[in-house]
């Protein structure tokens, strides 16, 4: 009977470190969600009205710089933009100038070529003589 009473004590021993081992985790287990808790209560008490009026107005602060900044961004790409297009009308300007100035010098060469081909303008008493001479021809 001797080794029954062992094999007796030695089945409670691991039925008791089994109960043992189930308690210590159900008890880790238990305490996770009121250690969250006791935390969450723990944090809430440090956020006054105070504290959340400052986060916020760093929160608004930070916003509105970063708008700001972009707002600064945009200006300087719409400036380089508004750069180019003068750029490029000052050029389409000097183009139509130098056109003009070629057409200008072409009306005068046609001008100057038209009156190279008028007869020469006759002074007063030559053109007498010649109207003369036509009323005794005919």
């Amino acid at each position: 009977m001797g080794k029954l009473k062992s094999y007796q004590e030695q089945l409670q021993d691991i039925v008791e470190k089994g109960i043992n081992a189930a308690e210590e985790q159900q008890k880790k287990l238990a305490s996770k969600p009121f250690d969250y808790a006791e935390k969450l209560e723990a944090e809430a008490r440090e956020y006054s009205v105070k504290t959340l009026r400052k986060r916020y107005t760093g929160y608004s602060e930070n916003l509105f710089e970063q708008l700001r900044s972009l707002n600064s961004r945009f200006g300087n790409f719409a400036a380089e933009l508004v750069a180019k297009l003068e750029k490029e009308a000052a050029e389409g300007a000097d183009a139509v100038s130098e056109a003009a100035e070629d057409v200008a010098e072409a009306a005068q060469d046609a001008k100057k070529a038209v009156t190279a081909k008028k007869p020469a303008a006759r002074k007063p008493a030559a053109r007498k003589a010649a109207a003369k001479k036509e009323t005794a021809s005919a």
